[in-house]
């Protein structure tokens, strides 16, 4: 039997135990939470916006609907569900609280202060009881987790019957030479970006790292299914530069 203490999983390229992973990542994220969202908008020429759009058209969520955003980070999910409901609620999770800091800093989280939430907690132990969110959306933080399928496990298990999962994440070109051309431009030009706007190339670096360490589209949406999600399915954006991912819990 292989004890928990000697599994091992990535952090960029390299290879660490399990254990240390959270720790790790909350460090990047400590690291760049000040400079997250403007990063955003920087390495992505601004198209991370309508992935987000995108994300919510899919998900068209309706009023009175109760959102869990896991990674959550600085509320970009979450204040676009709000609007697009009318009127909900909406939980932020995060693992890492300086980047709910910088989200209780934005406008719109004063605006929606009355249907907004802030927590500090893991994906793959969500501190909320069974069968309490309608919808359960994690945009692009899956890869920073260290254990995905224990992430949606938990999404399975705190989503009520008829709830909706959707994750929004970096994925897989299906040409090899756009592919490489992707990685030729994210290796060699987001870490550049981060020094020069964050003060931070390593966690940039990790950032890009983790991306190519991310399983393709159909390999995630096994494991969407192993969770227990049924019509479940994706869609590409941007060629499959980044990818949606739904599912329902039945």
């Amino acid at each position: 039997m292989t004890d928990n203490n000697d599994k091992t999983t990535h952090f960029g390229r390299e290879t660490i135990p399990e254990g240390e992973k959270a720790g790790r990542v909350q460090g990047v994220f400590n690291s760049v939470a000040s400079k997250y969202d403007i990063m955003n908008d920087v390495m992505s020429v601004g198209i991370h916006r309508v992935w987000k759009d995108a994300m919510m058209d899919w998900l068209a969520p309706r009023p009175g609907q109760r959102l869990l955003d896991v990674a959550g980070g600085t509320g970009d999910i979450a204040f676009r569900f709000l609007t697009r409901a009318g009127h909900g609620h909406a939980t932020v999770l995060d693992l890492t609280e300086p980047m709910l800091v910088e989200g209780r800093k934005r406008a719109e989280a004063a605006d929606m202060s009355d249907s907004l939430n802030w927590v500090v907690g893991d994906a793959m132990s969500l501190p909320f009881p069974d069968n309490s969110f309608d919808v359960y959306t994690i945009s692009f933080g899956i890869r920073n987790v260290t254990r995905p399928q224990q992430a949606l496990n938990e999404a399975f298990r705190v989503l009520r019957p008829g709830g909706r999962l959707m994750v929004l994440e970096f994925s897989q070109l299906p040409s090899e030479g756009l592919q490489k051309l992707y990685d030729l431009y994210s290796f060699n030009v987001i870490p550049r970006m981060g020094q020069m706007i964050a003060g931070d190339r390593d966690s940039y670096q990790y950032l890009v790292e983790s991306i190519r360490n991310f399983p393709d589209q159909d390999t995630f949406l096994a494991m969407v299914r192993l969770a227990g999600f049924e019509n479940a399915k994706y869609r590409n954006l941007s060629m499959g530069i980044a990818a949606l991912h739904s599912g329902w819990k039945i």
